[in-house]
């Protein structure tokens, strides 16, 4: 059966009869979806009192698949369904997930559930084959590869590996139990038992995945995690969905203006969505409206804010914004040091520089102030493509003309090796990406916020920032307000 949407399940389960469930399901994705999604299924196989000898649920390490395997095939001594569950499984997990996992555990730890971080943690061990002194300060840089340049403040990764520690946990062992479930599944079950399978991640080209897709049903609870519009979008739909569910429960309602503060407080996190929802709820007790002062008294801001925002913020001139991402980057454990921050807004300042000297060029006279993103797309765009391209020739004769001399360029080219292109071509072009023209016109946009003079002189002050806080003692946050104040000044050069 093809995969379903969690919102289809209910039409999934209409008029089902207890024989006509299929044997095996996976659910996946948002956690607090899926298992809703789970307790949804289960209500409609096993009801009520059915459940306490009907239903036997495991926890999802790889050390109970077996186990699970084991009672999925064993004949109920009652009459009717038997369910076995594998709740939070790994065993989707792949080499691929490393960098999710890890972000999972410092999720999980910074929630202070250092439980449900340890198990993360230990995923990636398994997956990678790894120790807990491959893991250890001295050796991480090396076995963590990917994030060898994230891991300068790495205390919670040592607090984690210190509970793993103290409570015994060991790493999943590399025996691939996928390929055993996956056996199991397609040598079928008894008749009227069920097997049921919940996680988060899924590696949807494992065969185990498309096995289960095959003799089962697949339930997609996952919510896109990305900044497109249409990605927050369906971020914010689900939160209103789960915002009505809660005030309906309740007999609750609420002002218009207060989703939005609620949102700018937790971004996209159901979890911590939810549980404010239940706080608020609380909070006002027999009063039936929930306003925008309730949630500033009652909730913190957990939101975790991108660099993106703050490199938007200081694009747009926006002193209030950019000095308040600029804190909240500070404070909330985004980044491991403040020259992270300073070399993003190099980067923004530079682009817009290079954006201003193609706008002052005879091949830029096609972009005016207030261009609409069609007419951008149209007559803009094929500027820019032309611009990149000749730009590229230019750098490649450029750098022909210095190497052909040098005696590696010679042996190169009597091995007919080609040469690597410069990095530096490729970081002067306007618009890397050539499909996705949308983040050019908008870079366009902000250029207009600026002079040359002013993006020359904003540069000059980033570099003196970059010294200060590399030889100086100063306080970092003070030295980056000082130079984000200097560029958002508005209408004078710097």
């Amino acid at each position: 059966m093809p995969t379903i949407n969690y919102k289809e399940l209910k039409k999934y389960i209409k008029d089902k009869k207890e024989d006509q469930f299929d044997p095996v399901f996976l659910i996946y994705g948002e956690e607090l979806l899926y298992k809703e999604a789970l307790e949804e299924l289960l209500e409609s196989m096993v009801p009520g009192s059915k459940r306490s000898y009907s239903y036997e649920p495991f926890d999802g390490s790889g050390e109970n698949i077996n186990a699970a395997i084991q009672c999925a095939n064993t004949f109920s001594l009652l009459s009717g369904q038997k369910i076995v569950a594998i709740i939070d499984s790994r065993i989707f997990y792949s080499k691929q997930d490393e960098g999710k996992l890890l972000e999972k555990a410092k999720e999980e730890y910074d929630a202070n559930k250092i439980k449900r971080a340890a198990k993360y943690l230990l995923s990636i061990m398994g997956l990678l084959n790894l120790s807990f002194e491959d893991v250890s300060k001295t050796n991480r840089k090396k076995t963590l590869k990917l994030y060898a340049d994230g891991l300068s403040d790495d205390q919670w990764l040592d607090r984690i590996i210190d509970y793993c520690m103290a409570n015994s946990l060991t790493v999943p062992s590399g025996e691939d139990k996928g390929k055993v479930l996956q056996k199991a599944i397609e040598k079928g079950f008894p008749k009227g038992n069920h097997l049921i399978i919940t996680t988060d991640l899924v590696d949807k080209r494992k065969s185990l995945f498309k096995s289960i897709e095959k003799n089962g049903v697949i339930i997609d609870s996952s919510i896109p995690k990305g900044d497109r519009k249409a990605d927050r979008a369906v971020q914010e739909e689900v939160l209103k969905d789960k915002m009505k569910s809660i005030l309906m429960q309740n007999n609750k309602t609420m002002d218009r203006g207060a989703y939005p503060a609620m949102f700018e407080m937790t971004g996209f996190d159901l979890r911590v969505f939810s549980s404010n929802m239940e706080k608020l709820v609380t909070y006002v007790g027999d009063r039936s409206n929930i306003t925008i002062g309730d949630v500033e008294s009652v909730l913190k801001r957990t939101k975790r804010d991108p660099i993106y925002e703050f490199t938007n913020a200081v694009t747009d001139r926006n002193t209030e914004k950019a000095l308040f991402y600029l804190d909240s980057l500070l404070t909330g454990g985004e980044i491991n040091h403040p020259l992270q921050l300073l070399a993003a807004i190099v980067n923004q300042i530079r682009k817009l520089l290079i954006v201003k000297d193609f706008t002052k060029s005879p091949s830029g006279s096609v972009w005016f102030s207030g261009c609409p993103y069609n007419s951008f797309q149209s007559s803009v765009m094929p500027a820019i493509l032309e611009h990149d391209r000749a730009l590229i020739k230019q750098m490649d004769n450029w750098e022909n003309m210095l190497s052909e001399d040098t005696e590696m360029d010679d042996q190169k080219q009597k091995k007919g090796k080609k040469r690597k292109k410069s990095k530096s071509a490729t970081d002067l072009l306007i618009a890397k990406n050539p499909k996705n023209s949308y983040p050019v016109f908008m870079m366009f946009k902000k250029s207009e916020n600026f002079t040359k003079d002013e993006l020359i002189s904003a540069l000059k002050r980033l570099s003196e920032a970059d010294l200060r806080l590399k030889s100086t003692g100063q306080n970092p946050k003070l030295i980056l307000e000082d130079v984000l104040i200097k560029i958002c000044m508005t209408g004078r050069v710097l």
